[in-house]
């Protein structure tokens, strides 16, 4: 098992979530990391977060993904470490991720839909969330 952090931060956590949608399908798309460092640098709740962390951040997710009861794990740390209040924010990120690159495989749905339930996200909650990201993504 790898060693794990004793704790991330609030926005360690916001970045891990991203970061395992992201990976979720073994390929990590451009957009996609595009995505995640253009919600790091603008976004408030990460005013004053060390971008260099987000490296860190990402090997402990690729790491956990590569054990045995990983994701568990993973789950475990965000929600030990990011507030109640932000976990709707977590699963905004996360479709915001999953939709970068203008399409949803099955592996990043199943995770959307793991972290619904790990982060106790409201279905109808759930649907405004992922109909907003999916408007922020369209095309012409």
């Amino acid at each position: 098992m790898p060693e794990l952090p004793h704790s991330l931060t609030a926005e360690d956590s916001l970045v891990a979530v991203m970061v395992a949608v992201a990976a979720s399908d073994e390929q990590m798309h451009t957009s996609e990391l595009v995505t995640i460092e253009g919600i790091v640098n603008h976004l408030p709740v990460f005013a004053g977060y060390d971008m260099d962390r987000i490296k860190t951040v990402s090997q402990t997710v690729y790491d956990l993904f590569g054990v045995e009861d990983g994701l568990d794990a993973l789950f475990g740390l965000v929600r030990d470490n990011l507030p109640e209040t932000l976990w709707e924010t977590a699963y905004a990120l996360a479709c915001d991720v999953a939709a970068a690159d203008g399409e949803l495989n099955d592996t990043e749905l199943r995770l959307l839909e793991e972290i619904r339930y790990e982060l106790s996200i409201d279905r109808l909650h759930a649907a405004a969330i992922e109909r907003g990201a999916r408007a922020r993504h369209m095309t012409v």
